[in-house]
Formats: C-alpha cells, structure tokens, sequence
C-alpha cells in the first residue's frame, strides 16, 4: 500500500509497500527526490516503482513516491505537494502528458529539475531531460513478431488481422502504433495482411486507459460483426493488458479450442500472467523492457543534476515536446517469446521460475 501522505519512502524486501518517517526522510540529506508514477493496478509501474526507491536509497538520497491512481488532477496535486515539500528532482511518468505545463512552470519557479519518465511530457519548456525506451522499436518488434510469426517474408497469406492501439493520452503509444505499422503496412498494402473491420488509424483503434475490458468489448464487437464466417489470423496488441482481454474474447468464441487456433497476438511489458500465457502457447509475444535499467538512468540524471555533472543522453534531436526537443536517453526493448523467455527473463534474474509457476 502507498501512504500519500508519506513524507518519504522506505523499500521493505519483496513488496511494494513503503514508510518513511519525517527523521527518517532527512537522516541521508541528499535531498529529496519526487517519484511520480501514475498507477498501481499494472505490475509494471510497482516495480518501477519499487527500482526507483531502491536506487535512489543507495545513492543517498530520500523519496517521495506516490501514485496518482490513473487520475489527472490527483496526480497534479501531488507533483505540486512534492514542490511544496522541497523536492530537487521531480521524475515524473505522466498519466496525460499534454496537462502538466502549469505544475512543472511552479516547479522550474521552485529550482526544481523535471525528467520525464517513460512517458513523454508535452507542451513544457521545464522538461529537462527524458528516460525511456525506444518506443519506436517497440512498435517494430510488435510488427515484426507477426510478420515472422505468419510466415509473410516467405510469401504466406493472405491472412486477416485487426489492429489495437494504447491509450490516447499516452504519447508512446503513437510510437508503438507507428514502429508497428512500419512493419505491417507493406504488407496491408499488398493484400498479404486484410483487415476485415477497415478500422486503423489511433483515432479509431486507441484503447483509453490501456483497459482490458474496454479491449475485450471492441474484440467482441470486431468477432460477431466480421469474423462469423472467416478466421481471424492475428491482432497487434500494444500491450500485455490489452492482450489479456482480446485473449480472453478470442476464447470465448472457441479460438484456442478443437481445430481454432488462436490467432498471432503481441504484446508488451512480460506482465507475469502474460509470460505464462506465452509459455501455454497463448499469447505469441511481449516485450521486455527492464525497469531496473531505466531506473538506474534516471538515477543517474538526478545524481548528476545535483552533482553539477552533465546527465548522459544518446538521443538529442527525436523527441519534440511541442516546446522544446527534450534530451533523451533510449535503452533498447527485447522481444519475448515462447523460444527465449527463460533465457531473457529468469536467467536475466527479471522473474523467478517460482514466479512463473514452474
């Protein structure tokens, strides 16, 4: 349970439960450090979460983490108590990245430095930096696990395919969308890949707060209204939430079942349920993106930030804010399938085979 009042953050072994008392909080005096996530029911953001505390902690420095529980003007609220408080580094991974201007202009007033974490923040100049993965390259892996996956390099098809994008107010899930159909247009174009719905495009497929149900409903609907009478082949699922729900409609129809075989379904973030579900041969793939190593990037843009050291960047010319172009640092995602799971996540020491149910 996260205590929002907490005035700082102590990571307790094996949960994500964290107190810190006010002697506590100041014992270190590196300063404080503002850690915005915005939910907690996607394992993901816990153990963002649970890295950045931890990291942060050996360095010397104490926390405020909270979690806006999806909401905007929550997590408004909190970033603009974490100025109040005397944060000196405000990291932040945006519900909506478009709402932020107003807090982060009290914050630059403040002398409080502002990295994007994971998500970008638009329409601000008081973004200093940005930590996440290449977002763009997620997208293509996505793509290029169903291009592989379908045989359509070797000329296979044409198979049926429907298309699911993130959320709307999530900047990366444009990226996502788009690394994806770099792979999968070509072959849109030629007819090798059909989409029987005609529906594409993030204006149409975009799934609003990467909810499974709310996938589930649309993958119901695409079922009954295209597919009584043809066999869905794959769908691209930005993410292992949306994944779970078209599964989860896929196999309420009998795909998975007698001769039906499920379709190519993707993925992202090798949630836990979803590692089995690839392991059982459900879902096709995930992607991997180690929280453990962008926390340790974004720890190291706060050290140097209050050390006087320049933070490292790899990318500073793609991500444009709407106000400025953001230096960034990208790390690298890696595919996850039924052939590397356990080479990637249990000898990468990610997961546990416990974990697993293995």
């Amino acid at each position: 349970m996260i205590t929002r009042r907490t005035f700082g953050t102590l990571a307790l072994s094996g949960a994500a439960t964290f107190g810190l008392g006010l002697r506590t909080a100041w014992a270190a005096d590196k300063g404080l450090i503002g850690v915005s996530m915005p939910e907690k029911t996607t394992q993901r953001w816990i153990d963002d979460g649970n890295n950045m505390v931890k990291q942060l902690q050996a360095k010397g420095y104490s926390v405020d983490l909270q979690y806006a529980d999806d909401d905007i003007p929550n997590q408004l609220a909190q970033v603009e108590n974490m100025v109040t408080k005397g944060v000196k580094v405000l990291v932040i991974a945006a519900i909506d990245g478009t709402t932020l201007t107003d807090v982060l202009q009290k914050a630059h007033d403040a002398g409080v430095k502002v990295i994007a974490y994971d998500r970008l923040i638009r329409n601000s100049p008081n973004v200093d930096y940005y930590a996440t993965f290449d977002n763009f390259k997620v997208g293509v892996l996505q793509g290029t696990s169903i291009v592989e996956s379908l045989g359509l390099k070797d000329g296979k098809g044409p198979f049926n395919i429907e298309l699911f994008g993130g959320s709307p107010d999530d900047n990366n899930a444009y990226f996502f969308y788009n690394g994806a159909l770099s792979m999968l247009g070509p072959y849109i174009d030629s007819k090798k890949l059909v989409v029987q719905s005609g529906q594409s495009g993030m204006k149409v497929v975009s799934t609003p707060k990467w909810d499974a149900a709310t996938a589930q409903s649309r993958m119901d609907n695409l079922l009954s209204a295209y597919y009584t009478n043809k066999k869905l082949d794959a769908v691209l699922a930005p993410n292992d939430n949306i994944a779970v729900g078209i599964l989860s409609s896929l196999k309420g129809v009998g795909y998975g079942s007698g001769n039906m075989k499920l379709p190519v379904v993707t993925g992202q973030d090798c949630q836990v349920q979803s590692v089995k579900s690839i392991i059982a041969g459900e879902q096709t793939s995930s992607i991997y993106k180690d929280t453990r190593d962008l926390a340790k990037v974004v720890v190291g843009m706060v050290d140097a930030l209050l050390t006087g050291s320049q933070p490292q960047v790899n990318d500073a010319k793609t991500y444009d804010n709407g106000k400025k172009v953001v230096p960034t640092y990208l790390l690298n995602p890696v595919l996850v399938t039924k052939a590397n799971w356990k080479q990637v996540l249990v000898d990468g020491d990610y997961y546990t085979m416990k974990q697993l149910g293995m």
